[in-house]
């Protein structure tokens, strides 16, 4: 049995990599602490948390991501083991180090004037521009930034939720608690600024669209290799088509998988170390259904519902039937 162990990355890759977090980090800092915190803008995740508690009890944000953080990474990495690691802590290390330097260089009340109205909505446009690029970055290296991420990973492990609805679950109460802290409009722009990062994230830098996942065929010589890897790295199956090259008339194997958006960057990394020459192709998944996404039994429920609606929206009322013809 093969098992994926990795291959040794030349020193040029692993600097892009480790550039990618340091940038990306200070760039989700930047936005953390320049738009989100001073504008009372908790768009969920650790530093939602910590924009909460540096209004409420004036704790440094920097540190509050620290001290959420590193005891989540631990948790991750004991539950899902090696895909937590050295970079994903110094991804949400430099978080919290950028979030706070920010903050003594440049103040905790921002670059903007909140007394103005136009200000906050500023921010919330800004700031999910701003952290949605950082974001895309550091998952770009195959890590990230650690934080609430994880929580909604269990959740989804140990629950039948997908990953997108236990994140969307996290955000919404962080959000929902920033509604009795902040104020309604405050959470409202708080949305504004969670919707605005992740088409940043998706689009702009990791450029995969919008969805929740991604249908993706891999043509390798190495195929034993990248399922085990997309196994035991990734936590996803997938299905070996038997396929006929159309110059060379051989007979291939094609991968096929589906897998979260969020791990897009992590699939393409693991296919480069194993073979630099696989080919790719990488499509919208509308819908995903069954183990580890949409239960079929819960969608089939939901699709019975609708035709249900609409037939009764078809259906004549007593007043819509022709009238009796007289004789």
């Amino acid at each position: 049995m093969l098992r994926y162990t990795g291959v040794m990355k030349s020193p040029r890759q692993k600097f892009i990599e480790y550039l990618y977090i340091a940038v990306g980090s200070f760039i989700t800092a930047f936005g953390v602490a320049v738009f989100a915190n001073p504008a009372k803008i908790a768009s969920g995740g650790v530093s939602g948390i910590a924009t909460i508690l540096f209004h409420t009890f004036g704790w440094d944000p920097g540190l509050t991501i620290l001290i959420q953080s590193v005891p989540l990474f631990f948790v991750g990495m004991k539950i899902f083991g090696a895909q937590y690691g050295v970079k994903s802590l110094l991804g949400t290390v430099l978080l919290s180090v950028f979030t706070s330097g920010i903050c003594m260089v440049l103040g905790y009340d921002g670059i903007l004037d909140y007394t103005h109205p136009m200000s906050v909505l500023l921010s919330a446009l800004f700031g999910g521009v701003v952290m949605g690029g950082g974001i895309g970055l550091v998952m770009k290296s195959g890590s990230n930034t650690g934080g609430t991420d994880i929580i909604a990973q269990i959740i989804a492990r140990y629950t039948r939720l997908t990953l997108g609805t236990s994140l969307f679950l996290v955000d919404g109460i962080i959000i929902l608690i920033s509604a009795f802290t902040f104020g309604i409009e405050s959470a409202l722009y708080a949305i504004i600024t969670v919707y605005i990062t992740g088409v940043v994230v998706d689009k702009v830098v990791l450029s995969m669209g919008t969805r929740y996942a991604k249908t993706v065929y891999i043509i390798s010589q190495n195929r034993e290799q990248i399922s085990r890897a997309i196994m035991e790295e990734l936590g996803h199956g997938g299905t070996l088509l038997h396929a006929t090259g159309m110059y060379t008339g051989s007979d291939r194997t094609v991968i096929m998988t589906v897998v979260p958006n969020q791990k897009i960057a992590r699939l393409t990394n693991i296919v480069h170390d194993i073979d630099d020459k696989a080919f790719m192709i990488v499509q919208e998944a509308y819908q995903v259904l069954g183990e580890g996404f949409t239960p079929i039994a819960k969608a089939a429920l939901a699709a019975q519902s609708d035709v249900t609606q609409i037939l009764k929206q078809r259906m004549p009322t007593s007043d819509q039937r022709s009238p009796d013809v007289q004789h």
